[in-house]
Formats: structure tokens, C-alpha cells, sequence
């Protein structure tokens, strides 16, 4: 792959993500239910951080420098889930969502900078892009579409 059809899986994924939650009102968006406890809201908040959580380690892993362990600073990914979901939680809904599209923005802004070679093969960089992003929103954006459709059938 080159980072131009990284960036387009990227976008895909996104948008598929975003059209997932279109047209659900304030109220429906801050349902808890979606997965366990969490709301959409909370969902748009989660992938946010996890875009951020990119934006901090990709410059050190072109670095060649090596992310700190969730493990180790925070006793896990599931620990720090938690964590981030309660930092993100008295958020509203338009602050959530804002900075969703905001993060989101510099994220692609900063691959836009990044060298290309990063993109062409499976390297530390990229795997750790895909994970935290163009498979991580499918994983959401699949949640969210079954969680809508039972509430149709409600």
C-alpha cells in the first residue's frame, strides 16, 4: 500500500463510522446500551482518544522508539478504557463531537506529513495506525448499526 490508499481505507472507514450515528437525536445518542454501559456518544468519544493516543506514539515510533506499555502505565487497555471513558463522560454531546472531527482533522493532517515509505509495507507505524483506527471504526461503527436496528424493532 502506499499512504495514499492508506489514507482513502482510512476515510472509508471513517465515514462508515460517522453514517453509522447520522440522524440519531441528542437523547438516542446518549442511550447507554450500545456495548455494555457506554453510548453512542461515548463510542464517538472512545475512538476519538484512540486516534489521539496515535497522535502521541506514531511520532515516537518514527522515531524508532517503542510506546510505553498500557499494561504498565495504566494495567491494561481495558484500564485505560475505563479511565478515558470517565475523563469523557461530563463532556456534552457537541463537545464530543467536535472534537471527534477535530482529532480526526489532525490526525490525517499529520499522515499527510508523514515519509511514505512508513505506508508501503506492515511496518510498526502502520500497524499501529490500523489499529487504532481503520480497524478499530468498524468494530464501532458494526455496534452501533445492531444497536439501531433493535431500537427499530422496539
Amino acid at each position: 500500500m502506499n499512504r495514499d490508499q492508506v489514507l482513502l481505507k482510512l476515510e472509508k472507514a471513517w465515514n462508515s463510522f460517522r453514517e453509522s450515528y447520522a440522524g440519531l437525536g441528542a437523547e438516542q445518542m446518549s442511550l447507554p446500551g450500545v456495548v455494555e454501559d457506554w453510548s453512542v456518544k461515548d463510542l464517538i468519544a472512545h475512538v476519538s482518544w484512540w486516534e489521539e493516543e496515535s497522535l502521541k506514539h506514531l511520532p515516537h515510533i518514527l522515531e524508532g522508539k517503542r510506546p510505553p506499555r498500557y499494561s504498565v502505565l495504566y494495567g491494561g487497555i481495558d484500564a485505560f478504557n475505563a479511565k478515558m471513558t470517565e475523563l469523557k463522560r461530563s463532556l456534552s454531546l457537541d463537545e464530543v463531537l467536535r472534537q471527534a472531527v477535530e482529532t480526526h482533522g489532525r490526525l490525517v493532517n499529520y499522515l499527510a506529513g508523514v515519509p511514505d515509505d512508513v505506508f508501503e509495507r506492515e511496518t510498526r507505524f502502520r500497524r499501529r495506525l490500523r489499529l487504532d483506527t481503520y480497524s478499530h471504526y468498524p468494530i464501532h461503527t458494526a455496534s452501533i448499526r445492531a444497536w439501531r436496528e433493535k431500537l427499530l424493532q422496539n
